[in-house]
């Protein structure tokens, strides 16, 4: 029997999963995996590491991927979607249908979701759109409109699109180059959308450029944002590594370096040190020559990261937005 894990979920599994189909959508990849306890487990937001290289490669590190799709009533199975870019991907990409993969999953802190119906706005660029429409099925358990803003730099890479049109109380695409939807970025069209959408809060799946310039919008207008962070490539998955960190601020006011794939990828946008990422601040917990502010002393340890956030306008039942979390397992992250 699978052990809850120190939030009340239960703790991800590593399972040899039978590969289902794989087949190309426009510049991508798309997966499915046989993986049962997998897909019951999995909660919109979380992903999967997966090894690549087979038992006589040189490739040792895993390969992470959100989810895009899980079905549990229909065998269990898991879908991620990927560009095959790099040699591990590549390899991915070659498997066949019967083929046999060593999968750990699912990782990492799920999209909390609002207690009462909200207006969703869901950003997605690229193939990180991808764990958006999970979210969005289960948004709409929750009477929660969505609507959809998506990009990227061409149409072929543009993913979902159709999708957002069908199940989306609205849908806008851009494109760099202009060949689907308007011309554009994803962050040209935000603040109309916002406002045609009346959103009362943004998830958003994007590169870091995107995240960080999305979290500035939003905060003009006063709608927090639940920001998937891919970004820095998390190797391991299980926060062994430490190749994933970035500065994050806690509700005791300290910053902390936290990893993205334990203590994400889901973070509240306005707690993420957006221009620090990359770098220690100087300020941070464990930075050289660092030392507690007194209104600082006697909070605890790294446990300010996920702890009670600080009082926000927005959403009921989205932590940190504010409000209790819908379930376990739906926490409040890095605030």
């Amino acid at each position: 029997m699978a052990q809850p894990d120190r939030e009340g979920g239960v703790a991800p599994v590593q399972v040899r999963g039978t590969v289902l189909t794989v087949r190309r959508v426009d510049a991508y990849v798309a997966m499915t995996v046989v993986a049962p306890a997998i897909a019951t487990r999995f909660r919109p937001g979380q992903f999967v590491a997966i090894a690549v290289g087979g038992p006589q490669s040189a490739m040792l590190a895993r390969r992470t991927f959100s989810v895009h799709d899980v079905r549990p009533d229909h065998g269990g199975t898991v879908e991620f979607v990927f560009p095959p870019r790099e040699p591990g991907a590549q390899w991915l990409a070659d498997c066949r249908s019967r083929d046999v993969l060593d999968v750990v999953g699912p990782l990492g802190r799920p999209f909390p979701v609002p207690r009462d119906p909200a207006s969703c706005l869901l950003l997605g660029v690229g193939a990180a759109a991808a764990p958006l429409f999970s979210l969005a099925a289960r948004l709409a358990d929750r009477s929660c409109p969505t609507d959809f803003l998506l990009g990227a730099e061409s149409a072929d890479r543009v993913f979902g699109a159709l999708t957002a049109r069908r199940t989306g109380r609205s849908a806008v695409i851009t494109t760099t180059d202009g060949s689907l939807g308007t011309r554009g970025s994803v962050t040209d069209m935000l603040p109309n959308v916002v406002q045609q959408a009346r959103s009362d809060v943004i998830y958003a799946s994007a590169p870091l450029p995107v995240l960080r310039a999305v979290c500035a919008l939003a905060a003009r207008y006063e709608i927090p944002v639940q920001a998937l962070v891919a970004e820095p490539v998390m190797t391991c998955g299980t926060g062994l590594c430490m190749g994933c960190v970035l500065p994050a601020v806690g509700n005791d006011g300290i910053t902390r370096m936290v990893r993205a794939c334990v203590d994400g990828p889901v973070f509240r946008g306005d707690l993420v040190r957006w221009d620090d990422v990359g770098t220690i601040p100087f300020d941070a917990l464990g930075a050289p020559g660092w030392k507690p502010r007194p209104a600082a002393a006697g909070a605890p340890g790294a446990a300010g990261v996920h702890g009670a956030p600080a009082p926000a306008p927005g959403v009921p039942g989205v932590p940190g937005v504010p409000g209790a979390p819908s379930s376990a397992g739906e926490q409040s992250h890095a605030g």
